[in-house]
């Protein structure tokens, strides 16, 4: 498509940091909410902030779009630009508008019910561009957003895993799902013991596998662990550009472990996980919540075993809801990485 050069970026300049040169080049992984509140925090520091988002959502209006277009997931993505947003007015107006669902009247036939309006703008780009890449560039152009968004894999992936559970008569059961929303579904009852995708030698993004490589910092978490933090370890690209790096990585945890899709795991099991998906993958910081933490030594073991110092600091938000603190997290991160650039 002609698009004349620099239409976007007149309507949104791009923001400038305070220095000429960011103090730190970061590279977030993960998808969803914790992603987007990772990216909230980052946003406010003086960093170059890249978005490496999941592209295995199935499930409501990403679902929807990924079946009848035969495109990548777009609702990942589309709340990692909304996360990168600006808070001028341009910026909040276009993170609303981008995570705005439609709501039909009751006796239409509802074929745009529930859509976000930020999902169907990002697949718009992808019609008229025909690159997902330079799409979601676009759209953070037109959002004047403070990073980059890109997809991990510009093939749509399919996770599936083993749930065990009990047949109701004390025995053990193991059924294979297939799909991200059901997969979180099916752990409700039982409990995830195997993950894996589907093709399982997909190829990341080249930009995906470069920020990571290029990176001063690649982040790990928050968010949901299964579906949306240890995908990328599942991916052999990106799992072995994480242990190519010679950036710093940090895994930060969620506020709370113990959810549906990760019964009975607590925040010690959770850094195992990463070390079983991905052996051999060196952590250097951990950053959680005190209060998510049931036992202190248990997770300190777990981290030293994947060779991470341990950083306890509330990124809470005051009320005690399970939802990280943008500015508080923001903080939490700044001194993660200042502490190892005085080491």
């Amino acid at each position: 498509m002609d698009i004349p050069t620099g239409y976007l970026p007149m309507l949104a300049p791009r923001l400038t940091h305070s220095r000429a040169t960011p103090r730190w080049s970061v590279t977030a992984l993960g998808g969803g909410h914790g992603l987007s509140s990772s990216l909230q925090a980052l946003s406010r520091l003086d960093a170059d902030v890249t978005a490496v988002v999941t592209v295995a959502d199935d499930g409501g209006s990403s679902g929807r779009v990924r079946e009848e277009f035969g495109v990548l997931p777009p609702g990942d993505l589309r709340m990692a630009l909304a996360a990168l947003c600006d808070d001028s007015e341009w910026g909040k107006t276009w993170a609303k508008v981008m995570q705005h669902r439609f709501e039909t009247l009751p006796e239409s036939p509802g074929t745009l019910d529930s859509h976000a309006v930020g999902n169907l703008l990002i697949v718009a780009l992808w019609e008229m561009m025909g690159d997902a890449v330079e799409g979601l560039k676009w759209a953070g152009q037109l959002l004047g957003a403070r990073g980059t968004v890109l997809p991990m894999s510009c093939t749509p992936l399919v996770i599936h895993g083993t749930v065990l559970g009990s047949d109701g008569a004390g025995a053990l059961t193991a059924k294979r799902v297939v799909g991200q929303d059901a997969l979180a579904v099916a752990a409700r009852s039982g409990r995830v013991s195997e993950i894996g995708l589907t093709p399982e030698n997909a190829m990341a993004t080249p930009e995906a596998e470069s920020s990571i490589l290029a990176a001063d910092w690649n982040i790990l978490g928050p968010g949901s662990w299964y579906t949306s933090v240890l995908p990328h370890l599942l991916l052999p690209s990106i799992r072995e550009a994480l242990k190519r790096s010679e950036a710093r990585t940090l895994v930060t945890m969620n506020l709370q472990t113990d959810t549906d899709e990760t019964n009975g795991v607590d925040a010690a099991a959770h850094l195992d996980l990463l070390a079983h998906y991905a052996p051999g993958i060196r952590v250097d910081a951990v950053l959680a919540d005190p209060a998510s933490i049931d036992d202190v030594q248990r997770f300190e073991e777990a981290a030293a075993r994947l060779g991470a110092r341990v950083f306890f600091d509330r990124v809470g938000v005051r009320s005690g809801a399970p939802v990280h603190d943008p500015l508080r997290l923001g903080a939490a991160y700044r001194d993660v990485f200042e502490s190892f650039d005085s080491a």
